[in-house]
């Protein structure tokens, strides 16, 4: 059963409160959560603890405060005495209702129990399974800092406050999910983010009712932005620390969720996808050009492949010195099912890459390039000039900065190059022209999905094309009505 709706008082009988724990924890069906009965000062003591969460040495602590106990230390005010003088923790507090010390204790805490008290105590003393802070694979960085999040919301908090020592950076704990009951931090600086943003975050989490969320943030994200059918993520995804610090200070808000090393950073807009930490890790003239360069790329991922369908099967289309444009032999099979193979292929290629060791990726790789590359083009399946726009069409893909946003350019690739298979030149318009609708009245958060350019903001869309000096950049932006508006 899940959680009851209602609390559960303490009873003014030890052995009542120790009965209704060990039935609800299911103490003699699980293994690792343990009930330790205990006397000290001539009471009876119980401890409800998980044991893979329990740290050792401080569990070793308090029972050794315990075992000298006198009757007299904790004759009157036993909670308050025990709590504020005799264990030795920093992290206690205490609680009358069993179902939140069922909650706790299933998080990690432990809880004690003591005979003629209806106060119980939490103690925190949860020492979670983690891997050391490393580089992100998919947001490397040639110059900057080398740690990423993990996977317990704790540590991931602390990265934040080690890039933002403002007292009012606020880290607001929440609980989604009736059985799981996952961490959730939504963290945002008071004195910059817009009330109005922080709250109706807030409020669409605290609406969320299901057992748990079995995919952490992306379960949370399709609770708060629905939007299904549109395949572009709403949210910016992000396991850099100071990438998630420097959306902060802008004004954005993040959520944290336990268990995932990716933040989520709210809201996002389509621009925000095609940024990367490396363009201000470099001179500005270098930051631009880098990002040029990735926008090419990120068009060429989208565009390239149908593009060249379209004047590939419409010569009379092309102008003279655009000549070479085309295939001289289109082979056996026709191009549009070529370019959808390709497709397919390098999908697979890709998902047979994940599912790799390491050890046999340098492996994976050549047998890719020559079943897709050279065998491929000699029996007839594919033409060279085929190969060729898939691969940088391939290439524009993997050096778009958000996955997410990748695999959505991906399905639109796909669906223009349908459009101009069926359709011809005309069909592939249309389809642009409906993407681009698409995306123009598309909102997150209330935040249009393709400001600055529409609604168009002159200063923010120059600052978007063209990396400006830091010292120089000293405004927030009014699209998130932060309450502080100046940098500097």
């Amino acid at each position: 059963m899940g959680k009851p709706t209602t609390q559960v008082p303490l009873d003014k009988s030890f052995s009542a409160n120790i009965d209704y724990l060990i039935n609800e924890l299911r103490i003699e069906k699980n293994f690792d959560v343990i009930h330790h009965k205990m006397e000290h000062a001539g009471r009876k003591i119980g401890m409800f603890f998980i044991d893979g969460f329990a740290k050792d040495d401080v569990m070793l602590f308090i029972m050794r405060e315990l075992e000298h106990l006198k009757p007299e230390d904790i004759e009157h005010d036993t909670i308050k005495k025990l709590s504020q003088t005799f264990i030795p923790h920093i992290e206690i507090e205490t609680t009358e209702d069993l179902e939140e010390i069922i909650s706790q204790t299933l998080a990690g805490q432990a809880a004690l129990i003591v005979e003629g008290c209806e106060e119980a105590l939490l103690i925190d003393i949860r020492e979670y399974p983690i891997r050391s802070p490393e580089e992100p694979d998919i947001e490397r960085v040639v110059r900057g800092p080398r740690d990423g999040f993990v996977e317990t919301i704790v540590f991931n908090c602390a990265l934040i406050r080690r890039r933002i020592r403002d007292r009012s950076l606020i880290m607001e704990y929440m609980q989604v999910g009736k059985r799981s009951k996952n961490d959730i931090a939504l963290a945002y600086i008071d004195s910059i983010a817009d009330p109005e943003l922080v709250k109706r975050l807030k409020k669409e989490i605290e609406k969320i009712s299901i057992d748990g969320l079995a995919m952490g943030e992306k379960t949370l994200e399709e609770f708060i932005f629905g939007r299904h059918l549109n395949p572009y993520p709403m949210v910016r995804y992000t396991e850099r620390a100071d990438t998630s610090a420097v959306h902060l200070m802008e004004g954005h808000v993040l959520i944290i969720v336990d268990g995932s090393p990716s933040v989520m950073i709210c809201p996002a807009t389509f621009w925000h996808h095609v940024q990367h930490a490396e363009e201000y890790r470099q001179k500005p003239v270098i930051g631009a050009f880098l990002r040029w360069v990735r926008f090419a790329a990120i068009a060429a991922s989208l565009f390239l492949l149908p593009l060249w369908y379209v004047l590939a099967t419409n010569q009379q289309l092309l102008p003279d010195w655009l000549d070479f444009i085309g295939v001289e032999n289109a082979g056996e099979i026709p191009l549009f099912w070529q370019f959808l193979i390709a497709e397919v292929g390098i999908e697979i290629v890709r998902m047979a890459a994940i599912h790799t060791p390491n050890a046999l990726a340098t492996a994976l790789g050549l047998v890719a390039a020559l079943l897709i590359g050279e065998i491929a083009i000699e029996v007839g399946i594919f033409t060279s000039e085929v190969v060729l726009y898939a691969a940088v069409a391939a290439m524009g893909t993997f050096a778009t900065p958000s996955y997410e946003f990748s695999l959505a350019n991906r399905i639109f690739r796909v669906l223009f190059l349908i459009a101009a298979a069926i359709f011809g030149i005309w069909g592939f318009i249309v389809a642009i022209l409906l993407w681009f609708v698409m995306l123009a009245s598309t909102k997150t958060l209330n935040t249009p999905y393709l400001w600055p350019l529409i609604p168009f903001n002159a200063k923010a869309f120059k600052e978007l094309l063209f990396r400006s000096p830091i010292p120089l950049s000293n405004k927030r932006f009014d699209i998130l009505n932060p309450l502080d508006k100046t940098k500097q």
